[in-house]
């Protein structure tokens, strides 16, 4: 049987269009003008096309896709088949003389409102005193309640290392696929609902924010207990087998990692002797022996799994999505960099250079990229990233989308970020400085002794140097006559602003296609900062939504953003959880509250002490009404619209001081998720004010 494919779409130069349908074919199509573009394929069986898309390539490369999917209804085609050959099962073979013809549309993501919230802060009556994948469905009934169709989460994956509280930091994984225990609802993993359980349950869910520890510790107890009981009949279960079979190829380095962690103390594998360098025969060995350890490990991976793809399942049955968050980084103590230590360099970190969240820029901690050495197999590591986060998401967050063009890199052992330097990155030599007339010695430190110099040397290039982020704070460069100030200003802001940006481009246009076209997520691209001019033109290109936030405008010289001129291709939110909430902002900055009281919501006289309800609910409203393709507002920033839900501290509502690198990442809502479905006349304001807004 032939299917006629016909859809509208509008190209440029070089732009073609492709069907891609059953597993992983591609079909070209042609353009038969006035924007029209059409394939004729031969289909061998119609279960080819329960699932099928359209995506652009440029000059051969992945350029874009549609987010949503098509699928053909099996019921026209048996009614078309029922004619002419019969009736037909699905997988049938269907007959060369038919011919059916389909018109689409590009499928995008529909105009839509939501919530972002960490699944650790979802506080509900059957949580352990965290929250759980099972009160997503909670969450999932409010948002449809309230007329949202978005749920966006932070990092879900497993962080346990110290079993301290600063494995709380999300984005320091110790696996990029597996998730985290803290998260698992531990009666539907087999824990027994006893006396003991609900004391403790009561205990941990009657505290103000997350004891990390303790809800850990006491879950990996009754954990254990319940898998000395519940092991052999999981185990041979059809869906452990599947889950298992699936999985191995990162089971098994990650329940080792976990056994050594242990077993010596420390995540930190360059400790752990004959173990220091991974090698796979060695880990099956390791993993025999301890076989029970290893099936725990497994064990409390399946339920997540289980558990967190109802939770999918559930929130797709209301008409609601989920979207994830990709962090930037690994764990230089992680599996994956034990087992695939080639794929980073761990003798550098990254982090970020100064801005309005962190005066001396941002130290993560984590390791840098190979992509060099990525590259060499089509970035297979990535790829397989994006399949494993696909089996939860509808959508996802690329933290820190600057990374894909270069990152802040700081040499091993420096502590600030004022000690980095972009990588990849175009330094200058010590003969063209020096012929400026700056003085510079033959070679730098890999750290520099002090931070009061103008040049960072290239710690990977002997001879080159990279202009000091924010070096007119220095001394050195105060010290400069004002000649000379000029100079190294117009070196600096070419160094910053337009030197790199063709390079940069080039830079994330290998890889950021190559991810994107191994995924169906819709992608949105974290590009706060300082972004150069490259990275909005690439996201436009590849489809990648960027993110605006007023408190960060783009513009220069201006304060605050104007909602009303985001592009449609964003999400558009309030704050994010690197800031303080509204109400907290507000208390901040008395100049700066006023100066938005007045200028953004135009307001007269002085602003009020506290960000009220009714100016919440202003700028809420102004969100909502954004050209933004998505508005996704932080749950704290949704509740402080009313006086009567909101949290009584406003201060106790941050998730994360990004100026902190010890920062314990433990807030949790204070009211519980049924008492927020039950406040009726809250949800219907808020449904009317999202339906109003057109979304």
């Amino acid at each position: 049987m032939k299917l006629k494919f016909t859809i509208e779409y509008r190209t440029i130069w070089g732009e073609n269009l492709f069907i891609r349908y059953g597993k992983d074919r591609k079909a070209p199509m042609q353009y038969a003008g006035d924007g029209i573009w059409n394939a004729v394929i031969d289909a061998r069986s119609e279960e080819e096309f329960g699932s099928y898309h359209y995506e652009v390539e440029e000059y051969g490369r992945f350029k874009r896709r549609e987010w949503m999917h098509h699928s053909l209804d099996t019921g026209l085609f048996r009614q078309e088949l029922s004619g002419k050959a019969g009736r037909k099962g699905a997988g049938n073979p269907l007959p060369d003389d038919t011919c059916m013809e389909i018109r689409d549309r590009w499928q995008m993501m529909p105009r839509c409102a939501g919530t972002a919230v960490p699944v650790f802060s979802l506080r509900s009556e059957e949580s352990f005193g965290i929250g759980e994948f099972n009160d997503l469905k909670l969450l999932t009934d409010w948002a449809a309640a309230t007329g949202q169709k978005i749920i966006q989460l932070l990092p879900v994956n497993d962080t346990t290392k110290t079993g301290t509280w600063t494995d709380s930091y999300p984005y320091s994984a110790v696996s990029i696929y597996a998730l985290h225990p803290q998260f698992i609802h531990l009666p539907d993993a087999g824990v027994e609902e006893d006396e003991e359980y609900h004391k403790l349950k009561d205990a941990l869910n009657a505290l103000p924010a997350v004891d990390y520890e303790k809800v850990n510790a006491e879950k990996d107890r009754l954990l254990r207990k319940a898998f000395s009981v519940r092991w052999k009949s999981t185990c041979t279960t059809r869906a452990y087998r599947q889950f298992f079979r699936e999985n191995s190829h990162w089971l098994f380095p990650y329940a080792a990692f976990r056994i050594l962690t242990e077993r010596y103390g420390t995540a930190d594998f360059r400790k752990w002797e004959e173990y220091r360098t991974y090698d796979r025969t060695k880990a099956e060995t390791l993993l025999k022996k301890e076989k029970k350890e290893c099936n725990y490990f497994c064990f409390v991976q399946f339920h997540l799994h289980r558990q967190l793809s109802m939770a999918r399942d559930y929130a797709h049955a209301h008409g609601v999505y989920l979207k994830g968050d990709l962090p930037i980084g690994i764990s230089p103590e992680s599996a994956d960099a034990w087992a695939s230590p080639e794929l980073f360099h761990l003798d550098s970190q990254a982090g970020a250079p100064p801005d309005a969240f962190a005066a001396k820029g941002q130290n993560w901690g984590l390791p840098t990229y190979n992509w060099d050495r990525m590259s060499r197999d089509g970035y297979a590591w990535w790829k397989s990233r994006m399949k494993n986060m696909e089996q939860y998401f509808d959508a996802f967050r690329i933290d820190h989308i600057l990374g894909f063009f270069r990152i802040w890199e700081i040499p091993l052992g420096a502590k600030s970020g004022l000690a980095g330097h972009f990588s990849p990155a175009l330094p200058y030599t010590t003969d063209y400085l020096r012929g400026l007339g700056f003085s510079l010695p033959d070679t730098g430190p890999a750290i520099p002794e002090s931070e009061d110099v103008l040049f960072v040397a290239d710690p990977h290039a002997a001879g080159f140097w990279h202009p000091r982020i924010a070096a007119q704070e220095t001394d050195a460069y105060m010290a400069l006559d004002q000649s000379m100030k000029d100079k190294y200003d117009r070196l600096y802001d070419d160094f910053f602003y337009h030197r790199h940006n063709g390079f940069w481009k080039e830079s994330a246009m290998r890889k950021l296609p190559e991810l994107l076209s191994s995924t169906q997520m819709l992608a949105c691209g974290e590009d706060l900062g300082m972004i150069p001019d490259c990275v909005p033109e690439v996201m436009k290109d590849l489809c990648i939504l960027s993110l605006e936030i007023q408190r960060m405008p783009k513009r220069p010289g201006e304060t605050f953003a104007d909602v009303r001129y985001y592009p449609y291709l964003s999400v558009c939110s309030t704050s994010t959880h690197d800031m303080n909430p509204l109400r907290a902002w507000w208390k901040e900055d008395r100049e700066l509250s006023r100066k938005f009281f007045n200028e953004i919501l135009g307001k007269c006289g002085d602003a009020p002490q506290e960000c009220e309800p009714w100016i919440c609910r202003d700028i809420v409203e102004m969100h909502l009404e954004s050209p933004s393709l998505l508005a996704i507002l932080p749950l704290q920033d949704w509740l402080s619209t009313d006086g009567e839900l909101r949290n009584p501290d406003p201060c106790a509502e941050r998730i994360n001081e990004p100026a902190n690198p010890r920062h314990y990442w433990r807030y949790r809502m204070h009211i519980t998720l049924e008492e927020l479905l039950d406040a009726g006349k809250f949800n219907s304001g808020l449904h009317d004010m999202i339906s109003s807004a057109g979304r």
